[in-house]
């Protein structure tokens, strides 16, 4: 592993730990040249999950589109990216745990909508406008109501 700081590749793992979810391992390092110590992460890659579109067409799971989708209905809310990124972690672990080859990308909306729900009402409100494709302003008012219960 190359160093972030001065690039050269001496380093050693001083601590390693599983994540919460099963699926990403932590690696605390230390430069043998710098001496300065950062973290990376080891994700588990998972070839098979495909995902049903609407139109039937089938793509492979790809969590940076999940990431894009929420980043835009954050933007410029205030949810930090740390945030962004354990949705993220959340929704794919979720995925993946559904022991299933292909999931409706219908669902992957609803456990998006679910887990932002509680974050920022306003980035829920975005991504259920796009995801659900509101047609008048009508559906934006339904959307509020159901947060409001």
């Amino acid at each position: 592993m190359r160093c972030p700081f001065c690039k050269r590749d001496n380093d050693r793992v001083i601590d390693t730990r599983a994540m919460e979810d099963g699926f990403m391992i932590r690696r605390r390092r230390s430069c043998g040249s710098c001496h300065r110590r950062f973290t990376t992460y080891e994700r588990l890659e998972e070839l098979s999950l495909r995902v049903v579109k609407r139109d039937e067409s089938r793509q492979p799971f790809d969590r940076e589109k999940i990431r894009r989708g929420i980043e835009r209905a954050c933007w410029k809310r205030p949810v930090s990216t740390e945030r962004i990124e354990l949705v993220v972690e959340e929704i794919e672990s979720e995925v993946l745990l559904r022991n299933s080859q292909e999931i409706l990308c219908q669902e992957i909306g609803e456990i998006t909508l679910r887990r932002l729900r509680p974050i920022d009402e306003v980035a829920y409100v975005r991504f259920a406008s796009v995801y659900r494709d509101f047609a008048n302003v009508q559906d934006f008012f339904r959307a509020i109501e159901s947060i409001h219960g």
